[in-house]
C-alpha cells in the first residue's frame, strides 16, 4: 500500500514537472519570436476573437420571431418641426444600416410633415434575422442639436419613437375575419409614378376589435397595397397579443412609452459636443455622424446581450 502511494506521488510530481517544462518551452518560444511571427500571431488571435464574437452573437438570435424580416414604424414626438425632421433622420439611418448589411428595404407608408420631415413612416426590412437584429431598437430616441428651424439657432431637444415588429407571413398564425375589418382607399402622397397620385391605390385597414390600423401606399396596384397592409396588420396583432404579457412584451416589442422627456432609450447629442449613448447598456461613441449614417452595429450587439441577459455590456468607441 505504501509503495502504491509512493508511486502515485512520483507520478504526480512527474506531471507537475512536465507541465513546468512545457510552460518554460512555450515562454522561450515566445521570447524567440521575430516581429513577423508576432504579427502573424496577432492576426490569428484577432481572427479567432472575431469568430468567437460572431458565434456568441448568433446564439443571442434564438427568439421565436428573430429569424423573420422586420417592420419599423417611426413616429415624431415632442419637439414640433424639429421632431418631424428627427423622425426622417432616423428613417434614413435605418435605411442606410440596412443597405450596409445587404438587407432589402421598402417604404410601405409615409405621412409627411407640413413644413419638413415626417410625422410617421413604416419601413419593411427584408432579410433573414432582420427582426432579431433590430428588435432592440424599439423605444424613444432623443436628439439634441442647434435647430435649423429656429431663426436664433437655439439648442433644441427632439424626440421620436421606433416600433419594431416581425413580418408574419403565415396566415394561419393570425386568423382575421372579414367582418372585423374596415378598408379605406385614398390617393398616395409624395413622389410617385403615373398612377400613384392620380388613383386611390393607397389602402388603410382598420381591425375593429383592437383598433389597430395598417396602411400601405408603396405600390401602384390597390390589390398589392391591400395584401401588404394585411401582412402588416397581422404583424401588429401578433405583437399586441404578445404584449399582453409583460415579459413577452419586453422581449418582442420593447416597452411602449410616449416620445418625450425621461423615456428615451438612446440619446444623440450634436451640440455642444457629439455623443451617442444607449441608456440601457451604457454603450456610447463620440462619432455621432457615423451612427446617423447607419453604423449601428455596436449598439445592436450590446442591445441583444442586454435583452438576453438583462445585464449591461458597455462599450465605447473613439472618433
Amino acid at each position: 500500500m505504501q509503495e502504491l502511494e509512493a508511486l502515485q506521488s512520483e507520478q504526480a510530481a512527474f506531471k507537475n514537472l512536465s507541465k513546468m517544462l512545457s510552460d518554460l518551452e512555450s515562454f522561450v518560444a515566445l521570447e524567440n519570436l521575430t516581429s513577423e511571427d508576432t504579427q502573424e500571431l496577432e492576426k490569428e488571435c484577432t481572427k479567432a476573437e472575431k469568430i468567437i464574437n460572431e458565434w456568441e452573437f448568433k446564439t443571442l438570435l434564438g427568439g421565436r420571431y428573430d429569424a423573420k424580416s422586420a417592420i419599423l414604424t417611426i413616429r415624431s414626438g415632442a419637439g414640433g418641426v424639429d421632431a418631424q425632421d428627427w423622425a426622417e433622420m432616423l428613417l434614413k439611418m435605418y435605411m442606410r444600416y440596412a443597405e450596409q448589411q445587404g438587407f432589402k428595404t421598402r417604404l410601405l407608408d409615409e405621412a409627411r410633415g407640413e413644413e419638413a420631415g415626417i410625422k410617421s413612416a413604416t419601413l419593411e426590412i427584408t432579410a433573414a434575422y432582420a427582426y432579431g437584429y433590430l428588435r432592440g431598437e424599439a423605444g424613444v430616441h432623443r436628439l439634441v442639436r442647434l435647430s435649423p428651424f429656429n431663426a436664433k439657432s437655439l439648442r433644441q431637444t427632439s424626440f421620436a419613437s421606433v416600433e419594431v415588429m416581425p413580418v408574419i407571413d403565415d396566415m394561419e398564425e393570425v386568423v382575421i375575419k372579414s367582418d372585423e375589418l374596415r378598408i379605406d382607399t385614398y390617393r398616395s402622397s409624395g413622389a410617385g409614378g403615373q398612377n400613384v397620385n392620380k388613383t386611390e391605390s393607397a389602402v388603410r385597414i382598420t381591425h375593429l376589435p383592437t383598433g389597430l390600423v395598417a396602411a400601405c401606399q408603396s405600390e401602384r396596384s390597390q390589390l398589392k397595397n391591400k395584401e401588404t397592409a394585411m401582412s402588416l396588420l397581422r404583424s401588429k396583432i401578433v405583437v399586441k397579443r404578445l404584449g399582453e404579457q409583460e415579459a413577452e412584451k419586453k422581449e418582442i416589442r420593447g416597452e411602449v412609452k410616449s416620445a418625450q422627456w425621461s423615456n428615451q432609450i438612446r440619446s444623440y447629442v450634436l451640440h455642444p459636443y457629439t455623443l451617442v449613448k444607449d441608456h440601457r447598456t451604457g454603450t456610447e461613441t463620440s462619432n455621432a455622424h457615423k451612427v446617423l449614417d447607419g453604423d449601428l452595429q455596436i449598439f445592436i450587439e450590446s442591445e441583444l446581450r442586454y435583452l438576453s441577459t438583462g445585464a449591461s455590456h458597455s462599450r465605447q468607441t473613439p472618433l
